[in-house]
């Protein structure tokens, strides 16, 4: 092999030296935070949407994914839609997050908010919540078939609780009706614990609540799971009563009720206007957070669906989910007009 002449050899090293030179600025100025990010949850506190906004903020402070701090601020009104009205008008600011469920593009649905959920900037679905029909531990019914002939005898005497009215709990509810050509009564409570509560106490047949806010009664024998709104049994084999698991819960499908699958998404958004950078930015961060061991203990805990979803995948999710409901909210007259 020959050795190349010296000239040759100062224009490959000068030409390396730009294009290296050139490649770092981009490497070097890679969108971060500068500022302390705000994480704004569309709940009140305590709740499950303000549980995962602290997790978020722990997660990310004690493993140190940030170099600035994190804030968790709650703004619940209108079942979330003041955080994401307040999210449109912080437009072109990438150190914000609002945390919510599906409540951030079906809320525009049936009310006049001053936002659409195109507004904003989707960044990811974190997990998802199935959904689980409950009733009282001494019903007479032993499944969900039997439960459902019961309401066709004697609809007035049928109740289902749930959490706020036109939230998922009522879709879910028209949606059985539909279904089964049944006539559940919907309650609306103050919110899932509620729902629980009032189920344990026999002043409702039924509810439709997350694993998790009925967990406690199922511990202590007041209620009882008929199915769950999912394609396949749920994953969690350990036992949480004496004699069962989560995975021991028939799918409703299974039980003949016509609904193969019922959850909502954990979601995360930031305001319009930002970069690609930016949302990029916050998708990797959010992937790390789910992928702690603090973040896989709460997905267990809480029994719920592990999942990530982002860019093309969660609007094409959001967009699916919307076309399903879009004609029960027609029939239920909720659409806005």
């Amino acid at each position: 092999m020959r050795t190349p002449p010296v000239r040759h050899l100062a224009r490959l090293l000068a030409g390396c030296t730009l294009l290296c030179a050139s490649a770092l600025p981009a490497l070097a100025h890679a969108w971060q935070p500068e500022k302390n990010v705000e994480i704004v949850v569309a709940g009140g506190p305590g709740g499950g949407t303000d549980q995962l906004g602290r997790l978020i903020q722990s997660i990310v402070s004690q493993h140190k994914l940030l170099d600035v701090n994190t804030v968790v601020l709650n703004k619940g009104g209108g079942n979330g839609a003041e955080a994401f009205l307040d999210m449109k008008l912080a437009k072109g600011e990438p150190e914000r997050l609002v945390i919510g469920t599906n409540n951030i593009y079906l809320l525009p649905l049936v009310a006049k908010l001053g936002y659409q959920w195109t507004d904003l900037t989707p960044v990811a679905a974190v997990a998802e919540d199935d959904f689980i029909l409950w009733t009282y531990q001494d019903a007479p019914w032993q499944d969900a078939k039997a439960y459902f002939e019961a309401v066709r005898a004697n609809p007035p005497q049928m109740r289902m609780g749930g959490s706020q009215s036109k939230d998922v709990d009522q879709t879910l509810t028209l949606l059985l009706n539909q279904t089964t050509g049944s006539k559940l009564t919907y309650i609306p409570f103050k919110s899932g614990s509620e729902a629980a509560t009032q189920l344990a106490g026999k002043h409702i047949t039924s509810n439709v609540n997350n694993p998790a806010e009925s967990v406690s009664q199922w511990r202590g024998n007041q209620v009882r799971p008929l199915c769950v709104f999912s394609q396949a049994r749920m994953a969690y084999t350990e036992k949480v009563t004496e004699t069962q698991s989560w995975a021991d819960v028939p799918t409703c499908k299974e039980q003949g009720l016509g609904i193969d699958q019922y959850r909502f998404p954990r979601t995360v958004f930031m305001a319009g206007d930002v970069t690609p950078e930016q949302r990029a930015f916050y998708v990797e961060l959010l992937r790390k957070v789910t992928q702690t061991p603090e973040f896989k203990a709460y997905v267990e805990r809480n029994a719920l669906v592990p999942t990530f979803l982002a860019g093309d995948e969660l609007s094409a999710y959001i967009e699916q989910d919307t076309a399903r409901v879009t004609p029960v909210f027609a029939q239920a007259g909720w659409l806005r007009k």
